[in-house]
């Protein structure tokens, strides 16, 4: 769903990761339609020399939706913006889609009533009149984005893009979030409860990232990491290695290293038929109980269960023919934007 002034970037992020067809890359292309209140009347953009988009949809084209993404665009008073397009939000959610907004966007589901007593995030600029116009919402300022029962909500700009790829990750597997990814030369995964902000996104010098120490832990997740070991590695105290970590890549080194060691172990179950007690020792688990505790805690479900959904021999694989990681798993899943 597309309400003006639109911001590109972010409407561009949504039909970057659900509007193209890959399906060079095995993967069925969605059912993508951009709708707006008045279908083929031109949208100004939120840019600096504006310029428009036309949705040629209207509101109707989000019936039966199985995701509706909303575009961000600048906040306004709950009673400016289209009620036509408030209840079609809501009774797309009535009827079980899932509902994602991208930056400023969440202002919308709020006024649709969707974040009343759920947790969300919106760009942190905007947190604090978020939770004052919305205050049974749980606004969370510092993450990059939410799921709470249907509902996503994401941060600014380009946490859109790990908001979109954590939901291809939930419903696809790893293997087509990794695909898609790489189309787009993003990392193929960031924890929703990474900050917003990071002291220093891309280092002035980069003798002086932790990079290659990242690339080395990654290449070597079997091995028993620690704070102590990689600040041993990199020549720093824990302390500083423990601060600079956390100012480079907006995470502590343990969730760091907990959500690179289970993002290959879905993509072990997801390709090979090794039991969940090898993958452990595989992916530098110390046992099969830990990699269950932290998996189910991350992915929401258990190895086996996700094993089922997304292995190479599920019946998804006679289906569609990627391996149950290809389209929409059981269904060609329709997206309106």
């Amino acid at each position: 769903m597309v309400l003006e002034p639109v911001a590109m970037f972010e409407f561009g992020v949504a039909v970057e990761v659900f509007g193209i067809d890959r399906r060079d890359d095995g993967i069925e292309p969605f059912d993508f339609r951009v709708v707006g209140v008045d279908p083929g009347q031109p949208l100004v953009s939120k840019n600096f020399d504006p310029f428009t988009i036309t949705p040629k949809l209207g509101l109707d084209a989000m019936a039966g939706s199985d995701l509706v993404v909303v575009a961000a665009t600048l906040p306004r008073a709950d009673e400016a913006y289209p009620p036509e397009a408030l209840e079609a939000l809501r009774a797309a959610r009535a009827e079980g889609a899932t509902v994602l907004s991208l930056c400023s966007g969440s202002f919308v589901l709020g006024a649709a009533g969707l974040l009343d007593g759920r947790r969300c995030t919106t760009h942190w600029m905007y947190a604090e009149e978020m939770q004052r116009r919305f205050p049974t919402a749980a606004v969370d300022p510092r993450v990059l984005f939410v799921e709470d029962d249907g509902v996503i909500t994401s941060a600014g700009t380009a946490a859109g893009i790990d908001a979109c790829l954590h939901l291809v990750r939930k419903e696809l597997g790893a293997a087509v979030a990794t695909r898609i990814a790489r189309r787009m030369v993003v990392p193929p995964q960031r924890d929703g409860g990474q900050l917003q902000y990071v002291e220093a996104p891309i280092p002035e010098c980069s003798a002086d990232s932790l990079s290659p120490i990242l690339e080395w832990a990654v290449a070597n997740i079997e091995e028993p990491h620690t704070v102590s070991t990689l600040a041993t590695r990199a020549v720093m105290s824990e302390r500083t290695f423990a601060r600079r970590f956390l100012a480079e890549t907006g995470s502590t080194p343990h969730k760091w290293l907990n959500q690179q060691r289970i993002l290959a172990a879905r993509t072990l179950l997801e390709r090979t038929d090794l039991s969940i007690d090898q993958i452990a020792g595989r992916v530098g688990f110390n046992s099969p109980v830990v990699l269950r505790e932290h998996f189910r805690e991350l992915i929401g479900i258990s190895p086996t269960a996700y094993r089922r959904r997304f292995g190479h021999g599920t019946e998804a694989e006679g289906r569609d023919g990627t391996g149950g990681t290809g389209g929409a798993g059981d269904r060609r899943a329709t997206v309106a934007v």
